[in-house]
């Protein structure tokens, strides 16, 4: 029964099957981490941006498509 154990744990010990998914999740993490600091600290200038965009489509809704030349 020991060495059923040991051969167990040698096998889980070379398994790198899930190192591969924790290199990927460690990658986004490093990617998404920064992007999500910069959301947050820059979020009032991002919020008056995208309501600049919004008020501009609304204004446009009843345009003429040829008349902005």
């Amino acid at each position: 029964m020991i060495k059923a154990v040991g051969r167990k744990l040698r096998a889980l010990h070379r398994d790198e099957q899930g190192a591969d998914m924790v290199e990927y999740i460690l990658i986004i993490a490093a990617i998404a981490l920064p992007v999500l600091a910069l959301v947050i600290w820059f979020w009032k200038d991002i919020s008056k941006w995208a309501v600049g965009l919004w008020d501009s489509a609304k204004a446009q809704e009843g345009a003429d498509p040829h008349d902005l030349d």
